[in-house]
């Protein structure tokens, strides 16, 4: 940023439009992948550690170690296997959905009060039958709260892998840096908050319509 340029300069955003919009679908399309495929093993680990016990521990173990791996240092031990590749910030970002989400599952569905369990035993629910019909819709709201946690952080790590030329919003603040440049910074930093309140907020939108029971005065 040169003396006497403005923080914002309005004439180089209309005239990149057109990336802004390209740069902001990357976002979501890398965010949405992450969550989408965390959510996918999450819930088939989570099933299996409902059903049984002792593998929770050992799998929010290794899921805990990814959580805890600080995220330039995971690309950096990706890059040389995968490349500067789609893949390997999709590795990186799933991982660390894992711990948040089996946690939500787990801990949503193991907080069903067992007199409700009971109820449906005795009105001949299968443990299979409880599990879907009851125990899922009423842990809800828990795994619905991670899965927010899980989209919001993604959407904050998505910015990282501009390192590896997979950034989304995140290659406007890595040139502003980069060239001293605070209108791209700016762009970057303030699409990447609205895009994590948005979705959050849409998410608080969905927990409402598929949990009716849950509306006060109703």
């Amino acid at each position: 940023m040169t003396p006497g340029e403005p923080l914002l300069r309005w004439d180089w955003i209309l005239d990149h439009l057109g990336e802004i919009g390209e740069r902001l679908s990357q976002h979501l399309l890398l965010t949405l992948l992450a969550v989408g495929i965390g959510a996918l093993l999450s819930f088939g680990l989570s099933i299996w550690t409902l059903r049984r016990p002792g593998a929770y521990a050992p799998v929010t173990w290794i899921a805990g170690v990814l959580y805890t791996i600080p995220s330039l240092a995971l690309f950096a031990l990706l890059v040389p296997i995968t490349g500067l590749s789609v893949l390997t910030a999709e590795i990186g970002l799933v991982s660390y959905t894992l711990l948040i989400l089996i946690r939500a599952i787990v801990g949503g569905v193991r907080g069903v009060p067992a007199d409700v369990r009971e109820a449906a035993e005795g009105l001949g629910y299968t443990g299979r039958q409880s599990l879907w019909q009851i125990e899922l819709p009423l842990a809800l709201p828990v795994i619905v709260a991670g899965v927010r946690i899980a989209v919001v952080t993604t959407i904050g790590l998505v910015t990282v892998t501009a390192l590896i030329g997979q950034g989304g919003l995140g290659y406007f603040i890595l040139q502003g840096i980069q060239r001293f440049f605070s209108t791209a910074l700016i762009v970057g930093a303030v699409l990447s908050v609205a895009l994590a309140v948005l979705a959050d907020a849409a998410l608080v939108l969905l927990q409402r319509r598929l949990t009716p029971w849950l509306r006060t005065g109703r």
